[in-house]
């Protein structure tokens, strides 16, 4: 026993010391909204940058779909044809750093508020709340997940570091 000891002391000493253990950084919120809908996730779409304009297109009762913009390409578009379509650009190095909203069986409201104390609210203000923000200080939004059919059912947020590099910026 004594010597199962001493070997997990030794391995956690060897891995400290090393540089081997990482601050943790990415975390998760959501899923907010209904079961509907076809799944959807722009993990892959991160690699091409930062987020830097969201398309969000609205009705009277509902977010009907969306669309994001990392670095200077835009992800597929999710959701449905009806309603008004509005566009949002963030300025360069700006972030997205919470998320609010409303939702009942699909979602109805969402509000993005930025670094630089900027918030852009879509849809209607009702039903149940929601308030996304990430886990670690200093983190942003770095893509979106959910589930979408003729609206947007439900979204989700995924936090993480600024990233270091964008390929795709033009930088």
């Amino acid at each position: 026993m004594m010597l199962c000891f001493t070997l997990l002391a030794l391995l956690c000493c060897g891995f400290t010391s090393a540089g081997v253990i990482q601050a943790r950084s990415s975390s998760y919120s959501g899923e907010y909204g209904g079961g509907g809908g076809k799944r959807f996730s722009h993990s892959g779409n991160q690699l091409d940058g930062p987020i830097t304009a969201i398309r969000i297109r609205v009705s009277r009762y509902y977010i009907i779909g969306i669309q994001v913009r990392y670095g200077k390409e835009w992800s597929e578009y999710r959701g449905g044809s009806a309603g008004d379509l509005e566009e949002i650009f963030l300025h360069p190095g700006e972030s997205i750093v919470q998320a609010t909203g409303k939702y009942k069986k699909y979602l109805r409201k969402l509000v993005f508020v930025t670094d630089k104390g900027r918030f852009f609210p879509f849809g209607k203000d009702t039903g149940t709340s929601f308030n996304a923000a990430p886990l670690y200080p200093g983190t942003v939004l770095r893509y979106i997940s959910g589930s979408s059919g003729s609206v947007i059912d439900a979204i989700g947020f995924h936090w993480d570091n600024y990233p270091t590099s964008c390929p795709s910026c033009g930088k």
